[in-house]
This record gives C-alpha cells, sequence and structure tokens, in this order.
C-alpha cells in the first residue's frame, strides 16, 4: 500500500479532475474503482517497494571503512634494550574525508526521489488505463440499449407489416426483411456482449483480481455544452517530467560524492608490543612495554578514475537534459492531437444528433404514412439503419470525447 502522504494529496487532486466532469453516481463508481486500483495493482505496488527499497539505501551512506585489528606473535622474539618481544596487537580506523559521508548520503536521497517519481507515473496511468476503459464500459452499454430499443421498434413494424399483409398493403418478403434485422441486432448484441468481457478483463486486471469480477455501469456521459478545461497547457510538475529534474539532481549529488573520493582519507591507529623483562640485569624501564599512536594518509595519486566520472557525469546530465526536452516535445504533440480529437469527437456528437433527431422524424412521417395508407417497409428499414448508425456514432464520439479529456487531464494536471 502506498504510504507517502505528500502524493496522496496531490493523487486526490487528479482524481478530481480527472473524474469531476461526470454524473456524480457514475463518478462515485469509477473512483471507487480507482481507488481499489492503486491499493491493490502490480505495477503501482512495484514502483512503491523499489522506492522503500531505495530509501531503505540511504542507510548505507552512514558507513565508515571497517576498523582493523590485528594480533602478531613473535616466534623469535627480538631483542631490544629493554627485553625480548612477545606479541604486537594493532587497531587502524580509516575515514573518509571531510562531508564525504553527508555526501554520499545526498547521494542515496537524490536517488530515491527519482525513484520516488515512478510511484505517480504509474498511478497516473493507471488512473488513465481504468478510466478509458470504463468509458469504453459505458459505451458498449449504451450501444445495447440502443439496439434494444431498435430491435423493440422493428418488431412494431413486424406486427404492422403482418397485419398489412392481411389486407394486401404489404407481402410476406416484408416481414421477412423486418425479421433478418430483427436476427442482425441480435447478433450485435451478443457481439458486444463478448466485447464488454474483454474491457471488463482490462480492468480486473488493473485491479489485480479475477477476470470473471462484475463490473455495472449504471450512469449516462453527455458532453457538456462548453469546455471545461481551459487551461491546455502540459504541467511543469508532471512526474514524467518531474524525473529528469531528478535524475539531473542525483548526478550533480555523484559528482559532488566522485570529489569527496578523489580526496586523500586519513587513517588513525594504536600498536601496542608486549616486552618481557630481561634476566641478565636491573635495567631502567626492564619488560616496559612499548604503545605507539600512529596517523595515516592514503592519497589517490595516480588514481585517473575520478577525472573520468566527472567527464562522465557531464554527459549524463545533457542525456537526461535531452530526454527531458524530448519527453516534454512528445507531451505537447500527445496533448495537441488530444484537444483536436476531442473538438472532432464534439462536432461529430452534435451533427449525430441533428441526423437522429431528422431520422425520427423521418420516421414519424412513415407511420402517418401507414394510417392513411400503406407503408414502404423499404424506407422503413433504410430510415432505422440510418438512425442505428447515427445513434452508435453519438454513443462513440462521446466515448472519444471523454477518452481525449481524459488524456488531457493526464498530461495537464
Amino acid at each position: 500500500m502506498i504510504t507517502h502522504q505528500k502524493y496522496n494529496v496531490i493523487l486526490g487532486v487528479c482524481l478530481l479532475t480527472f473524474v469531476g466532469t461526470i454524473h456524480p453516481v457514475y463518478a462515485q463508481d469509477l473512483t471507487d474503482l480507482i481507488h481499489m486500483g492503486l491499493k491493490q495493482n502490480p505495477n503501482v505496488i512495484n514502483a512503491d517497494l523499489h522506492y522503500q527499497l531505495a530509501t531503505e539505501q540511504v542507510h548505507e551512506a552512514h558507513v565508515i571503512p571497517n576498523t582493523d585489528i590485528s594480533l602478531g606473535y613473535f616466534v623469535s622474539e627480538p631483542e631490544t634494550r629493554t627485553g625480548p618481544q612477545k606479541f604486537k596487537a594493532s587497531v587502524t580506523q580509516m575515514l573518509p574525508w571531510f562531508g564525504t559521508v553527508t555526501a554520499r548520503e545526498n547521494y542515496a536521497t537524490s536517488l530515491a526521489e527519482a525513484q520516488y517519481e515512478n510511484i505517480a507515473i504509474s498511478q497516473r496511468k493507471l488512473v488513465l488505463s481504468i478510466s478509458q476503459n470504463y468509458y469504453q464500459l459505458w459505451a458498449i452499454t449504451e450501444k445495447q440499449q440502443v439496439l434494444q430499443e431498435q430491435y423493440a421498434i422493428l418488431k412494431r413494424f413486424e406486427t404492422l407489416a403482418l397485419a398489412s399483409v392481411g389486407v394486401g398493403k404489404a407481402s410476406a418478403v416484408d416481414v421477412l426483411k423486418l425479421q433478418m434485422r430483427q436476427n442482425e441486432i441480435e447478433a450485435q448484441k451478443q457481439l458486444l456482449e463478448q466485447d464488454y468481457l474483454g474491457v471488463q478483463t482490462k480492468i480486473n486486471s488493473d485491479l489485480n483480481r479475477h477476470t470473471s469480477e462484475s463490473i455495472t455501469v449504471t450512469s449516462t456521459l453527455e458532453i457538456p455544452t462548453e469546455n471545461i478545461l481551459q487551461v491546455e497547457k502540459v504541467t511543469p510538475v508532471h512526474p514524467e517530467l518531474l524525473q529528469y529534474d531528478k535524475l539531473y539532481a542525483s548526478v550533480e549529488q555523484s559528482e559532488l560524492l566522485n570529489q569527496k573520493n578523489s580526496a586523500p582519507m586519513l587513517g588513525f591507529g594504536l600498536d601496542y608490543i608486549a616486552i618481557a623483562e630481561r634476566q641478565d640485569g636491573t635495567l631502567v624501564d626492564n619488560g616496559k612495554d612499548v604503545i605507539m599512536p600512529m596517523f595515516t594518509v592514503s592519497i589517490p595519486i595516480f588514481n585517473t578514475s575520478y577525472a573520468s566520472k566527472t567527464k562522465q557525469h557531464e554527459l549524463q546530465k545533457d542525456i537526461y537534459k535531452t530526454q527531458k526536452t524530448e519527453k516534454m516535445n512528445g507531451l505537447i504533440s500527445v496533448l495537441d492531437v488530444a484537444v483536436k480529437q476531442r473538438k472532432s469527437a464534439r462536432i461529430s456528437y452534435e451533427t449525430q444528433i441533428k441526423n437522429i433527431n431528422q431520422a425520427k422524424h423521418a420516421q414519424d412521417i412513415l407511420m402517418k404514412s401507414y394510417e392513411t395508407g400503406s407503408i414502404d417497409f423499404d424506407a422503413v428499414l433504410e430510415i432505422q439503419d440510418l438512425q442505428l448508425t447515427y445513434e452508435i456514432r453519438a454513443i462513440e464520439a462521446t466515448m472519444a470525447y471523454y477518452n481525449q479529456q481524459t488524456l488531457i487531464n493526464y498530461i495537464t494536471q
């Protein structure tokens, strides 16, 4: 489970903007699915675990080199003025240059911060995926309802055709044509049911649960009269951009650490030599042990790797700057296309609504012609086909509008 309060607040704001344009009941359903996905999605969990791993590695920065302890026993005891040497004990501690540990900690922290942005990216992409798939479920549900309405209308005309056959106003062929059209609608409904199950599987996969779990869409979508988002610019704090800033900062911290590592290392130690007493006379300090403090300096005189790392860091920073520019250009391009496709969806929707109204008017005219005389059932089928086509296109335009709106929110929020 994600435990980072800072990003949870930001994500909450994003969720409101992602689903805030939807009918309240529908938004609640979608929000529930999104929150479930944020808790259970493997990609989100994996990103969080990698962040925790990187955070834990910060603790490694506080270490210093191991303390060297050595013991030696003189097999052949060398003689000194005060007596023979028995054994020797030494302890040495090397210390990095001043500020090296802090630089190492800052570098590890910068890597963890860069990894943190992967959580934001994976969560945003999950919200985008669940939302767009949910809109597709809505579209399939609406298409099924339209097909059911068309089926009922054809049934009504079939009844009229059967009655007309008896009085010579229609033929049996007209009845068969209406029945065949009903069969086609039934087949389309069955195909949509399979499509629904396929999209449902995608959402359940995002939620990391069994693919057969049922998802019910209960509300409708409508294209608003005017665009909700007025500012359509790539947000400068988008995690896909911030990630490169954090990586750039980590390279800078790595270079600071490199400079510290190129400095000398200091060492402090102590030697202790045990001396036995001489037996051949009485001397001052006879058998006195030896204690010798030591100071060591380790200087990388011939090590050229640090200069090479500095050059590598400069190149790596240039790479991240170029990659950020490329990512920004890509987001701008995607945003531009999304805005245009959203506008196209609105135009298509408005056109289909006009056509639907005209098709219904034509249907009313055909019904009135039946009251005054015979009815042209070929014209009925043609009008029904047109009306069905326009209603399907209107649904697809609405879905496209919300898909593009969600993508725009992903880039601009």
